[in-house]
């Protein structure tokens, strides 16, 4: 089963509030990954999305690590499973289920936003 894992990423250089999210999907042999303003919280407004380039799959282990290149502190804040597939074309909505671990429910990552939605399916199209 995929694993998801949300960072806690501080101190990057190109980040004015000193403080974002990183939240990541794995996907074969690396991570999908977004930049986010705040933790998501299931039945919270939509937020910012921003995606980043792949990220190596040890983030999705419980940790505590510099990021390479001098871009700051990544902590591990959140870790689980979900279920779904990730969509191969680039600008295509994300829509999966997050298991386990402090998330959970139905992530959509859309036109630029991301939202948690506790509800048991999620609006528009199901996966």
């Amino acid at each position: 089963m995929p694993r998801y894992a949300l960072l806690e990423h501080t101190g990057a250089p190109d980040d004015p509030s000193g403080c974002h999210y990183d939240l990541l999907l794995e996907d074969g042999d690396h991570c999908r990954a977004w930049r986010l303003p705040h933790r998501p919280a299931a039945g919270e407004a939509a937020q910012a999305a921003v995606e980043l380039a792949p990220h190596r799959l040890v983030w999705l282990t419980p940790r505590s690590a510099a990021v390479s290149g001098g871009r700051g502190w990544a902590r591990g804040i959140a870790h689980g499973h979900y279920a779904g597939a990730l969509p191969r074309e680039a600008k295509a909505p994300v829509i999966v289920r997050l298991l386990d671990g402090a998330l959970e429910g139905w992530l959509r990552l859309e036109s630029g936003c991301c939202v948690l939605e506790r509800c048991t399916t999620p609006t528009g199209n199901a996966p």
